[in-house]
């Protein structure tokens, strides 16, 4: 039996679905998992979930400034390395550590168990980081830039085996991280449609009004969620669409701040900000919503990343409104009504035209579920996943991924 263990430090775990997905698939084929992630409030430092070990931290967001980073990256790593060594002395050695991004830090972790233990080492490349700093500072100073393509570099250096979440990251794998082809697997984030699908709509969350329109997801910078303020401003104030309301779902660093543009704009009755919230609100959310929101502006990040909020919507019979990114169009396909980068006005109109159509609405939804179902869905990535283990474990795990098909 194999033991990984798993480095998150953007999410808590299970919240983080994607690693969450990777860990079921893990323990599903016979392997022991741990996992070391920050913790939100009221969680336990330490607890077993479904058979997964789960070692937390304390998260430490010092805020959004360049340096800031700095001070949270450092932090993160330190109590990262600390539970590391924690759980090696609780269950013993790992033959596979797998980090996840961002931050691309964790490569000195890898270098020290590769020599003690051996350990082998998988990089699951969530996020662009270089790109994730050029888009939150577009006019930033060029060596934290140079610092984050370097430590990219080393990370996908340091890894036996790179899983990226689309085929871009592909090819930024092969191309500046250096990689054979070969030890490069693409993984996407697909979601669960035995557990995300549409329900029983809960008339009483569209609160009065006659559509719902609904977010899930971060709220950081790059996100775009203060298009979803201004487009409900333009539809109820400048359109003249008092009979849709807006649901926005998660949290991040800008949540203060559009919550204050909500109010600044006069939208407390229209726009709700519900925070963190558990799986069943936001599928009795998804389950009544008309339309699905991925306001992601077009920057150097989110062209060529994937949006896991897309295909969620997708897996709830819902059309997405986003803008025409590079990926998004990959995930969506023909399920997606795509607007002119980065255009608030024209967004605020794709919302009330798809609202009113509910033809189109419902022909989209077909294809978003059956594209989910027939190439999206988690069970196709599954294989790909458990496939980088096969090779990295040789034999055993072999037997373990045939004894799934």
């Amino acid at each position: 039996m194999s033991r990984v263990l798993i480095i998150v430090q953007n999410l808590s775990v299970p919240f983080d679905r994607r690693v969450w997905l990777e860990c079921q698939a893990l323990t599903s084929a016979g392997h022991q998992v741990a996992v070391v992630c920050p913790k939100d409030n009221g969680e336990p430092a330490y607890q077993v979930l479904d058979g997964v070990e789960l070692y937390k931290y304390r998260g430490y967001a010092p805020g959004g400034g360049k340096l800031s980073y700095i001070a949270e990256y450092a932090y993160s790593l330190a109590a990262t390395a600390w539970l590391t060594l924690k759980a090696r002395r609780h269950t013993g050695r790992f033959d596979v550590l797998q980090a996840c991004n961002p931050p691309d830090i964790f490569w000195p972790i890898a270098l020290v168990l590769r020599a003690i233990d051996r350990t082998r080492f998988v990089f699951d490349h969530h996020d662009l980081c270089p790109e994730l700093f050029k888009s939150r500072f577009p006019e930033g100073p060029r060596l934290p830039y140079r610092a984050l393509l370097a430590m990219e570099r080393r990370t996908h250096q340091t890894a036996d085996q790179v899983i990226a979440t689309n085929d871009s990251y592909r090819e930024i794998a092969i191309t500046r991280g250096g990689k054979s082809p070969a030890d490069v697997t693409v993984v996407r984030t697909g979601p669960d449609p035995e557990r995300l699908k549409r329900g029983p709509a809960s008339p009483e969350l569209r609160r009065g009004r006659r559509f719902l329109a609904a977010y899930i997801g971060v709220m950081g910078p790059q996100d775009g969620v203060d298009i979803v303020v201004r487009a409900a401003d333009i539809v109820i104030n400048k359109l003249g669409r008092d009979d849709i309301a807006f649901t926005v779902m998660g949290s991040g660093d800008c949540m203060e701040e559009l919550m204050a543009l909500r109010d600044e704009l006069g939208l407390q009755d229209h726009v709700e900000f519900t925070g963190r919230v558990p799986d069943d609100f936001v599928t009795r959310v998804l389950s009544t919503a008309d339309v699905g929101l991925s306001p992601d502006p077009k920057n150097p990040l989110n062209d060529l990343s994937t949006m896991n909020k897309s295909m969620e919507y997708m897996a709830f019979e819902m059309p997405v409104i986003a803008f025409d990114l590079r990926e998004t169009r990959v995930s969506c396909g023909d399920a997606g009504v795509y607007v002119t980068p980065n255009d608030t006005y024209q967004y605020a109109q794709a919302i009330v035209a798809l609202v009113d159509d509910e033809p189109k609405r419902a022909e989209l939804g077909k294809l978003g579920r059956e594209r989910v179902e027939q190439e999206l869905a988690w069970s196709h990535q599954e294989r790909a996943y458990l496939g980088v283990y096969e090779r990295l474990l040789g034999g055993a795990a072999r037997v373990l991924v045939r004894a799934r098909s």
